[in-house]
């Protein structure tokens, strides 16, 4: 992979010298590759091409580029080729005694995303990173966090140069109402006492069109909103910083401080949308959050709070002239 990351065409035998297979084994290895969902070119006569190269994440590059807050997380990082989840990788992290440690990869064989949806994952392309965090004050004071990590991931695309980003609640980023990004949060521990958060965040940088297909939703990527392929490990590593400095914020003062950047970039609200818990439906107009996170729903019955925790809760537009009242 590392040789054809290039974009250059490598002859079968170029490759199986490197790498001390035969031309068999070679075969083998780019149907493996195109497996990951890497679309290798044959070219006749010549050899294997990927058109435009890829740059792979570089854990050195990552480490170095980290801040002095999050400059412990290079020694507690693991950069995986592939793996089936970063969140469960992370998770076995936590099952076996660890406080904090980062996980990213190239490649998710079952990435997931909120209710059990799948995160397409193709090899090299996009962001999957997971964060195992420790946190004091129990799963109660964790309200809001998920909308912290959403405005983390606002703030890191903005160094990279990505403007005209939007959140939707409780914890999407959107572009021209297509996602961009998505947040999903696991916790371990006690309800008041100390606890562990997987914080998995997902960023379409360069999503392939054949992978794309898979997904069951509007989506863009980062090329959409900045017309060029962003370093991925400038990228990688913005994320982390500002993530370690808003985790310390928000331990410190909870989700107060970050709600009117939340309201600055809110996407829905003012409008009419439906919030689907389960099997439960309700309609309103979305009014923003509350200084815990928790969003506030003007409905026929008045206003209403719902929190982030309540079966997953889930938030669509609905057509403007549709009555939400």
């Amino acid at each position: 992979m590392s040789l054809l990351a290039d974009g250059r065409i490598h002859s079968g035998r170029a490759l199986g010298d490197a790498f001390g297979l035969s031309r068999a084994g070679i075969w083998k290895q780019i149907e493996a590759l195109r497996a990951l969902g890497v679309d290798v070119q044959a070219v006749p006569g010549q050899g294997y091409q990927i058109s435009g190269g890829v740059r792979l994440l570089d854990k050195g590059l990552i480490g170095t580029s980290l801040s002095p807050a999050a400059k412990h997380l290079a020694q507690a990082f693991d950069l995986h080729f592939s793996i089936d989840s970063t969140n469960a990788e992370a998770a076995r992290k936590a099952a076996n005694g660890t406080s904090s440690w980062l996980v990213m990869a190239e490649h998710q064989a079952q990435g997931r995303g909120r209710r059990g949806r799948q995160w397409v994952s193709p090899f090299g392309r996009n962001i999957y990173m997971s964060l195992l965090w420790p946190f004091q004050s129990g799963v109660a004071g964790l309200e809001g966090l998920s909308l912290v990590c959403a405005l983390v991931v606002v703030k890191a695309l903005r160094h990279m140069g990505c403007d005209g980003l939007q959140v939707k609640w409780p914890n999407d980023i959107l572009f021209h109402q297509r996602k961009l990004a998505g947040i999903l949060l696991e916790i371990s521990g006690d309800v008041s006492g100390p606890c562990r958060v997987v914080i998995g965040i997902g960023v379409n940088a360069q999503m392939p069109a054949t992978a794309g297909a898979a997904i069951d939703q509007p989506y863009s990527d980062l090329v959409a909103v900045t017309d060029r392929v962003v370093d991925r490990n400038q990228l990688a590593a913005a994320l982390v910083n500002e993530l370690v400095q808003a985790l310390a914020d928000f331990e410190r003062h909870g989700f107060a401080p970050f709600r009117n950047e939340w309201m600055q970039l809110d996407a829905y609200a003012g409008q009419p949308v439906e919030i689907k818990a389960g099997q439960h439906g309700r309609v309103g107009v979305a009014a923003g959050v509350d200084a815990s996170g928790c969003l506030l729903l003007d409905t026929a019955e008045g206003r209403v709070t719902i929190s982030g925790g309540e079966m997953l809760p889930s938030l669509r537009p609905l057509p403007s002239d549709q009555d939400a009242q």
